[in-house]
């Protein structure tokens, strides 16, 4: 038994962070149905590499697809009747779309009194920027998130995936898991979620305003150092390779210096305590780079597993996909795409120990659904087939 497998789950976002939202409860059971547009689909399919949807066929496994013209009336028609049976809306259009569609979250609880409506935009639903083009990349650049990625003195960085949309995917299940319990519980009814892509990235990002509100200053990019936690950085290797290393607990600082051979800096007043040893970062990680150039990565790794020292090799994919761990504990699979073949994906997470998620079924192809999921809310045949004449559905 899958947890969620009673759950209906209506998708109409395009692109990451509905689908992440998705993808959490495809794998978990629910019925997944993504409302795609005839002959286009979601834009997430035009992630590719190689030709190959790799982003489509990862993240919208495990669901159904059907092809549904919402600019005509008679698509908004059945996209309501699909409504009265489903517990879960997913939308991420520029606030204000539904409304114009004549389907706002009112029309919508008139339809389903109990359904939970997840709105994903950049910004919110409220705010000078709600009519605001949100991406991304906008948010990772005004969350703070570029401000402090990076070297000092260097361009502030974006990270190299959809990390605002996926951060904001996670936080949407969980949001709409809440909605769900507090209906069931208190018998509240649906509700609207409004979720921004800002919120939830500038919420993991630290206690940055606190910092800022106590000392008055902006903190200057890092790299890979911390401004709360010392010795802490990736370091190079003998080998041209990467370790990355945090030891600020004084417990393993103390364990670090022993094995790298700087016994006496545990009681030098520069290293004494984490904050004397970030007022001394430079030469605190000079001592430490000069170790590691003696060594080649593993034998790196051996020498501080065998000392309790917390380090970790930095991993490129292709190294990633082999590793031990991954293997033993079964991270990746290789699920067979019925449209793009054999697909090495991450296995569903959490780990659940008596209703695990699972993966099924493919992703779809675009209305791959379409007649099923009519015939589940009752249009014939017939109609079917003159949906598919006036180009309602395909």
């Amino acid at each position: 038994m899958l947890p969620l497998e009673n759950l209906k789950v209506l998708d109409l976002s395009r692109l990451a962070a509905g689908n992440m939202v998705s993808h959490m409860f495809a794998d978990f059971g629910a019925d997944v149905i993504k409302i795609e547009r005839p002959g286009k689909g979601d834009d997430l399919r035009n992630w590719k590499v190689n030709g190959i949807s790799h982003w489509w066929a990862v993240y919208s496994r495990n669901k159904r697809s059907i092809a549904l013209n919402l600019q005509d009336k008679e698509g908004l028609d059945l996209l309501k009747e699909l409504v009265k049976t489903a517990d879960v809306f997913i939308e991420n259009f520029l606030p204000g779309t539904l409304e114009k569609w004549g389907i706002s979250p009112d029309k919508l609880f008139e339809l389903n009194k109990k359904i939970i409506i997840l709105r994903i935009s950049g910004w919110g639903q409220t705010g000078i920027f709600k009519n605001a083009p949100g991406f991304g990349s906008l948010v990772e650049g005004m969350s703070g998130f570029a401000t402090m990625t990076g070297d000092k003195d260097q361009v502030p960085l974006l990270p190299p995936t959809a990390l605002a949309d996926m951060v904001a995917g996670l936080t949407g299940f969980g949001a709409i898991l809440m909605g769900i319990l507090a209906s069931e519980k208190n018998n509240l009814g649906g509700q609207v979620i409004d979720l921004s892509l800002f919120e939830p990235l500038f919420s993991i990002l630290g206690p940055w305003a606190a910092s800022y509100q106590i000392s008055g200053k902006v903190p200057s990019r890092m790299g890979n150092r911390s401004s709360v936690a010392a010795p802490r950085g990736i370091y190079k290797t003998k080998d041209n390779r990467y370790l990355s290393l945090s030891a600020s607990m004084q417990s393993m600082w103390e364990k670090l210096a022993i094995v790298i051979g700087v016994k006496k800096l545990i009681t030098d007043p520069r290293f004494l305590s984490n904050s004397d040893r970030l007022n001394n970062q430079d030469v605190l990680d000079e001592v430490i780079s000069k170790f590691m150039r003696k060594y080649n990565r593993d034998e790196l790794l051996k020498i501080f597993s065998e000392a309790g020292v917390t380090v970790g090799p930095v991993l490129d994919i292709s190294e990633i996909i082999e590793h031990p761990y991954i293997i033993d504990r079964e991270i990746l699979l290789e699920h067979k795409n019925s449209e793009f073949g054999n697909i090495l994906m991450h296995q569903a997470f959490p780990r659940l120990s008596k209703t695990p998620g699972k993966v099924s079924n493919s992703a779809p192809s675009i209305g791959e659904n379409t007649d099923d999921i009519l015939k589940e809310i009752g249009i014939t045949p017939l109609q079917i087939e003159q949906l598919r004449k006036k180009k309602i559905i395909s």
